[in-house]
Formats: structure tokens, C-alpha cells, sequence
């Protein structure tokens, strides 16, 4: 389980370096163009343009909230990934799930294409914006959306292998929706589909149609004791050939 767990964060560490890049540019260009600006207050001071002044101080003022937005965003993707990393404490936290998918899904595809340039699909989401935060413990959550959508993504990579030069659009769509006080999450893909002989075994602890040591055979079934756990379900739908959806649905709780 420890090793499984080690293997998803591993999976997410390149993903997690291209999206903390992202906000550090924004506060490396806004400190840069920031310091540009006293120059020119303190030549404008000794000027006495005050007028001059006021606006170079409102760009001041502009460019730090910028700078807190982007280092604060950085920070939230780092406490997310100590929060993957650690041991869970059992505690459940309100949560919002499309936030949490949204942020998982990034860094599954991001994490994806630094290991393999080659990589490419298409991601899409449909969020129910009427979801309210719900009661969950967010790290284990996370772990069952992100394997999910790298079973999902690994799916569409296999069948664009297989129809290469063809015209096969690789697509993984992550929809969430409420419904009869649940939270419903959906991981579909476009991919090669799941063979009924397989089927009936993806639960079991061990059973893995990945490759020797690129698989622990463990997601699937920690994923299904999560969700289980939570008062929830995981279900698959799948059609050879066609695609998968996995979906599972939790509590609408506040508790």
C-alpha cells in the first residue's frame, strides 16, 4: 500500500514542478517589474510630480497583490502535495471536489508529459457549480481522482499507440454533477475499453494489465475501499474498443 501511494506521488512530482514553475514566474516578473517602478518614484519624488508618484504607487500596490495571488497559489500546490504525500489522519475536511479534481487532473497530465514528451490527449470538465464543499478526507479522495485519471489517460495513450497516423482524438473528460444527495465524479475516456475477462478481476488487490514494474496492481482496489469507506460506491462502464467511465459517488454531507 506504502509503495503504491510512493508510486502516485512519484507520478505526480513532475506535475507538481511545471505547475508551482508557473506562479514563480509570475512573482520573479512582478518583483522584477516592481522594482523598475521605485526607480522611477523615487526620480518622480525628487521631481515633485505627485501626480506621477500617486499612479506608480498604484501599480505598486496592483503588482503586490499579484505577487501574494501567485506566491499564495504556489504554496496551495505544495500543501496539496504534502497532503498526498503524508499518512492520512483519518480526519475529514470540507473539501471542494471540483476543486480537488480540477487540481489532479493538471498535475496527472502535466506529471504525464514530462515523463513522456510524446504524450498527448485532450482534457475536459464538466463541473456542477452547485456542489457545496463536502465532508471527506481530501488525501485519500485525491488519491482515488488521480489514479482514476491516469488509468484514464494511460488508456487513451495505449489505443493512440495502437492507431497511429490514424484519426483518433485521445480525450479524458472528468464531470461531476449532484443528484439525490450525492456527489457524483466521473472519469471517462475514449480509450482501448476494458475486456469482460479483465473486468470482472480490476478490483482485486495484485491484478494489474500494466507492464512489470509499471503497475502495483493496488490502485483499483484502494480506490474501491476509499470510496467504500466514505459511505460510497465505484462502479465501471465500459466498451471494448470504445472507452470506460469509471464513476463514484460520495455522501453529500456537511458531517
Amino acid at each position: 500500500i506504502q509503495s503504491e501511494k510512493m508510486a502516485s506521488l512519484g507520478e505526480l512530482t513532475a506535475g507538481i514542478a511545471h505547475e508551482i514553475q508557473n506562479p514563480l514566474n509570475f512573482v520573479n516578473n512582478f518583483s522584477d517589474v516592481s522594482s523598475d517602478l521605485l526607480k522611477e518614484l523615487i526620480d518622480e519624488v525628487d521631481k515633485g510630480n505627485t501626480d506621477e508618484v500617486k499612479i506608480i504607487a498604484e501599480d505598486l500596490v496592483g503588482n503586490l497583490e499579484k505577487i501574494h495571488h501567485h506566491g499564495q497559489r504556489a504554496a496551495d500546490i505544495v500543501k496539496g502535495m504534502l497532503q498526498h504525500s503524508r499518512k492520512s489522519d483519518g480526519k475529514k475536511e470540507l473539501t471542494d471536489i471540483n476543486a480537488l479534481c480540477d487540481e489532479y487532473l493538471r498535475l496527472a497530465y502535466h506529471g504525464l508529459r514530462a515523463k513522456d514528451k510524446s504524450f498527448n490527449a485532450k482534457f475536459e470538465t464538466q463541473f456542477d457549480d452547485s456542489i457545496s464543499k463536502i465532508n471527506v478526507m481530501p488525501q485519500e479522495i485525491g488519491r482515488v481522482i488521480l489514479n482514476l485519471i491516469n488509468n484514464a489517460f494511460y488508456a487513451v495513450s495505449a489505443k493512440a499507440s495502437d492507431t497511429a497516423g490514424g484519426s483518433y482524438d485521445p480525450t479524458v473528460t472528468v464531470t461531476t454533477k449532484k443528484e439525490n444527495g450525492k456527489v457524483i465524479i466521473a472519469v471517462a475516456d475514449n480509450g482501448t475499453g476494458i475486456p469482460q475477462k479483465t473486468l470482472d478481476k480490476i478490483f482485486q488487490p495484485f491484478f494489474t494489465t500494466k507492464p512489470t514494474g509499471q503497475g502495483t496492481g493496488l490502485g483499483l482496489s484502494l480506490s474501491y475501499d476509499i470510496v467504500k469507506a466514505h459511505g460510497g460506491e465505484l462502479k465501471v462502464e465500459t466498451k471494448e474498443g470504445e472507452g470506460t467511465v469509471f464513476t463514484f459517488q460520495l455522501p453529500d454531507t456537511f458531517n
